[in-house]
């Protein structure tokens, strides 16, 4: 085994890598781009070093640069992870050559499948069932829409070279062939640099099921049973889970022998994945085989027991697999899904920025963590914006969703936008609790995944509104407490907290941000019991208590329990399925914001985007200047000097988002 090994990736599967070689006492060794200084990753191993600048190209894909601190640190072996430079046969090859042990298959194993039409016929010849299509080198348009009439419609155009759901179409008509294949072509070479396609017969609402296989040195190729990864938008994974529903006994014996049978043609070595469209008849189908560990690798080890970057190690040491085929067991259910910086009601919009919250649940037997970020951490613009893998699982299908809702509905992200209530949503669709979800049917229905599909004006949907309402009140009350507590007369009637105020019976009114909709509420009462107005709807709340990170109380008599999942900026309450995130924000909605701006400061409001900076460093501006105007709430706010003075920094320009109470502009006033 070895001693030491260089991890040649970032994030989440660096530290993933990192924790399997700490158990076994090997020390490792991070490489590191200049934004990445900092992560979780160069903290965590017991040594690294800086390779570049942030761009992958600069960085993660010099393929000379991580060979040369691998050599200069001592390192043994290189584990690429997945992604960059995992699948690149030459810089295997590299690794090979300098002297080291590459934790993955050969280089020439990897050719083999860099091509899907050379993959396709070489399986084909070793008797892995294959998609009815066409192969050939021959791509002249005519050649290649006479093949397409000859395989039948549908049919699928797909890029020969490169993945990730780009250089694919799917046909159905001859008349539509033509078209569709200039637009696959030119997608291709855009992003591949070749335009050479493939054709095969497209297989209606299919199911995609995958195999974990391991080979070794000494000519072992096992399975490890299969996931499926059928949730899937454009293409790309979304749930993933083992054992699948979809698959009989038999047919899952027959998946798993020709994926072994797979790995045999190709002389696999270490962890690959062979990929499979499935009928819905039970027709399988080789896709391709991914020459590395798989994103998604966590379930497989929950359902089998096993440590799949150990056997990694193992196996790319000399070792043979440590079990036979006949000693693979599969116990219970396991589920994964990616928490993304994304934001689905702007088309998944990749996010970035500060990750000023983060609450994930606490990992035990059934709930499993894999992140590569903290609190505080940054997602940066420059790679993938996974901020954790969730896994869960339990003794069957059902309970393990159960744990996914009940793991979702902890999980609290403020900073970047995230996809945590997408998944919620998807965790509680018939189709995926009815186990027949397909590949296509995301994007065929997506709308119901989105925020309009819970119903904007139901009763729990208002109830939610309330309870975080309520939580607001409450967070009130406490900080009025203490600072009575802390003035020179706490008995005062102006200090003490329930809600009294001179004229009105302890009115209080309330603003809140529900994504860019202003909510206003008012409300009379105190500790616990209000009487709250809102759109022209009257609701009596009783007997209100917060207890740690739950609120219980009566709403119109009827009880109920809440989840709080906020901090001191934000209220977050969850009903057990679904959340309301409020930002509270000041109750004034006229255009001046003049009170924005105290001592020698002036800060946003609210939350919104800088319209015109009228005042730079070093000009002298005087009481009511207008320094600054933003956009919040489809409204403009001008901002104002709060007194004379010289500008001394201005920190927001035109066209930036700023968060509430983020100082803008800076004053220096000069004695008199």
């Amino acid at each position: 085994m070895f001693s030491k090994i260089l991890i040649a990736n970032r994030g989440e599967i660096a530290c993933r890598v990192i924790r399997t070689c700490r158990r076994l006492g090997i020390r490792t060794v991070a490489v590191y781009s200049d934004a990445d200084a900092d992560a979780q990753h160069v903290r965590q191993a017991d040594e690294a070093y800086p390779i570049g600048g942030p761009r992958p190209a600069d960085s993660y894909l010099r393929g000379d640069a991580v060979i040369e601190v691998a050599l200069r640190s001592g390192a043994q072996a290189v584990h690429p992870g997945y992604g960059f430079l995992s699948e690149n046969a030459d810089f295997a090859d590299a690794v090979a050559a300098a002297g080291l042990a590459f934790i993955g298959p050969a280089g020439a194993s990897m050719r083999k499948m860099g091509s899907k039409a050379g993959a396709k016929e070489l399986m084909q010849a070793a008797g892995v069932p294959v998609v009815p299509g066409y192969t050939g080198a021959e791509q002249a348009p005519e050649v290649l829409h006479r093949e397409a009439d000859a395989i039948g419609y549908p049919l699928m155009i797909k890029a020969a070279h490169g993945g990730g759901g780009k250089g694919m179409r799917i046909v159905r008509a001859s008349d539509e062939f033509l078209a569709n294949l200039e637009s696959c072509q030119r997608e291709a070479h855009n992003a591949f640099g070749r335009d050479r396609v493939l054709l095969e017969r497209y297989v209606e609402q299919p199911r995609h099921i995958e195999i974990q296989i391991f080979g070794d040195s000494h000519g072992q190729v096992i399975h490890l049973n299969e996931r499926e990864c059928s949730a899937q938008r454009r293409y790309q994974k979304v749930l993933e889970e083992s054992p699948s529903s979809f698959l009989s006994a038999e047919l899952r014996q027959a998946m798993g022998a020709a994926a072994v049978q797979a790995g045999h043609a190709i002389d696999y070595v270490n962890a690959g994945t062979v990929e499979f469209i499935v009928g819905q008849d039970g027709g399988f189908y080789f896709m391709e085989i991914n020459t590395r560990l798989q994103v998604e690798h966590p379930v497989t080890e929950y359902v089998t027991g096993l440590d799949l970057v150990e056997w990694q190690l193992r196996v790319a040491s000399g070792e043979p697999l440590p079990l036979a085929q006949d000693a693979i067991v599969q116990r219970g259910h396991a589920i994964e899904v990616r928490l993304y910086a994304e934001d689905p009601e702007a088309g998944f919009l990749p996010g970035s920025g500060r990750l000023e919250r983060l609450r994930l649940p606490t990992p035990d037997d059934h709930v499993r963590i894999d992140s590569g970020v903290i609190e505080g951490d940054t997602v940066t613009i420059f790679y993938d914006p996974m901020i954790a893998k969730l896994i869960v699982a339990d003794v069957d299908r059902p309970s393990a969703l159960a744990r996914l809702r009940a793991a979702l509905a902890e999980c609290e992200i403020a900073g970047p936008k995230s996809n945590i209530e997408f998944l919620e949503r998807l965790a509680r669709h018939p189709a995926v609790i009815e186990g027949r979800i397909d590949t296509g049917y995301l994007d065929r229905h997506l709308d119901e995944f989105m925020p309009a599909a819970d119903g904007a004006s139901d009763e729990n949907a208002d109830d939610l509104l309330i309870a975080a309402t309520v939580a607001e009140l409450l967070a009130q009350e406490r900080d009025t407490r203490r600072r009575a507590a802390a003035s020179n007369d706490p008995e005062s009637p102006w200090a003490i907290a329930d809600g009294w105020r001179l004229g009105h019976g302890g009115r209080r009114s309330l603003a809140f941000l529900r994504r860019d909709e202003r909510l206003e509420l008012h409300a009379q009462g105190s500790a616990g019991d209000y009487r709250i107005e809102q759109a022209g709807r009257t609701r009596h709340v009783q007997g209100a208590r917060q207890g740690g990170d739950g609120l219980s109380l009566r709403i119109d008599g009827r009880a109920r329990r809440f989840a709080l999942l906020g901090d001191e900026r934000r209220v977050v309450v969850h009903d057990g399925e679904r959340r309301l995130r409020l930002l509270p924000v000041p109750m004034y909605r006229h255009e001046s914001a003049a009170a924005a701006g105290t001592g020698n400061q002036v800060v946003a409001p609210m939350p919104g985007r800088v319209v015109v900076v009228k005042a730079g460093a070093g000009d002298q501006v005087e009481t009511g200047q207008e320094l600054m105007v933003i956009e919040a709430m489809k409204m403009e706010l001008s901002l104002k000097a709060p007194r004379a003075g010289t500008v001394a920094e201005v920190r927001a320009g035109a066209g930036e988002f700023v968060e509430a109470d983020a100082v803008l502009v800076v004053l220096v006033v000069l004695d008199a």
